[in-house]
């Protein structure tokens, strides 16, 4: 396992992390137990960064690696959180600095710590980067010892390059992807400038890009793949990155041949991703712990030739970028 610098940080932190959404909740049936074994086996891979929220499964994602970390014992992984999901409405008036230092406490609770490594605003409204009274309240979050660092996770590119004017953000958080390729444009060449570590989420499209969803894979109810694919519940970018199913199916299709034998597209999605110095980590989700193991072995793929890029990059102009291109 590869080890990047999550920017201003200064942590050290495994190239391919482990996003805990899936064993939180929203993605179907993932048992507790499941949920322990993949985190294990991520860790045993050589994985140190674990994302999670506190609204994944109301604090279930955060309970599960709490007690994996404590099973576990020795030297900790570094933790990112997320807050302000749980504001109900979700609106720009729910952001103060109380609220989000309450939710900051639960989150504690939940984790079994004394100080967060990482908190990141949880897709707030865009208004909200126009707040520089609610990063001063974050400031002043890691004054009082309950976190080290604090970042964002945002929706649009122009959300990211609003937040990184503020000199406390250490982190972005974004979707990056075959699918999803505006923030190498602009956004991930200003973040280098400014030293801001680069968290990417949704790598794998919810699925899409492992190449094993066709049209008749049936979702479960409480999958998200199922009752959000037109943004019913939250931002319809964050489900298959936003590409209506079928033309992304396509696109996998196309995508095939570029797929070297013996490597899984799982894997080849993630070193796509990794080919861009500006990203710190990238965080797939994962089921069990196969997944979990293959998604970790990503890091040790060779760099991509100019002839597979420039592929991946017509492919992307072809078939991808008028449904995203310019929402996000």
């Amino acid at each position: 396992m590869k080890t990047r610098v999550l920017g201003k940080t200064g942590a050290t932190i495994s190239e391919i992390g482990f996003g805990a959404w899936q064993i939180g909740g929203s993605w179907g049936d993932v048992s507790e137990a499941d949920g322990k074994r993949a985190l294990n086996a991520a860790l045993d891979s050589g994985v140190t960064l674990v994302d999670t929220a506190d609204v994944y499964g109301d604090g279930r994602s955060e309970k599960i690696i709490a007690a994996v970390l404590k099973e576990r014992g020795g030297e900790k992984p570094f933790v990112a959180t997320k807050a302000g999901r749980r504001l109900n409405p979700h609106v720009t008036e729910g952001y103060t600095g109380a609220n989000i230092e309450a939710f900051i406490d639960r989150s504690l609770s939940n984790l079994g710590v004394e100080t967060l490594d990482l908190v990141q605003l949880h897709c707030p409204p865009t208004e909200v980067y126009y707040r520089p009274d609610l990063f001063g309240a974050l400031d002043q979050l890691i004054t009082k010892g309950k976190i080290r660092h604090y970042g964002v996770s945002v929706e649009k590119v122009e959300e990211a390059l609003k937040a990184i004017e503020y000199p406390g953000v250490a982190t972005v958080q974004i979707i990056y992807n075959i699918f999803r390729q505006r923030p190498q444009d602009l956004f991930f060449g200003e973040a280098k400038k400014k030293n801001v570590g680069v968290i990417v989420r949704v790598p794998l499209a919810s699925g899409l890009l492992s190449g094993k969803i066709g049209r008749d894979t049936a979702f479960a109810a409480d999958d998200h793949r199922n009752f959000n694919r037109h943004g019913e519940a939250f931002d319809v970018g964050e489900t298959f990155a936003g590409v209506p199913f079928d033309a992304a199916l396509d696109a996998v299709e196309q995508l095939r041949p570029l797929v070297p034998a013996g490597v899984p597209m799982a894997q080849f999605a993630l070193r796509w991703i990794l080919e861009q110095e500006a990203v710190s980590v990238v965080i797939p989700g994962a089921r069990n712990e196969a997944q979990a193991q293959s998604n970790a072995a990503a890091s040790a793929l060779p760099a991509f030739d100019e002839k597979t890029r420039a592929a991946i990059a017509a492919l992307y102009e072809r078939l991808v970028k008028v449904h995203v291109h310019h929402r996000w």
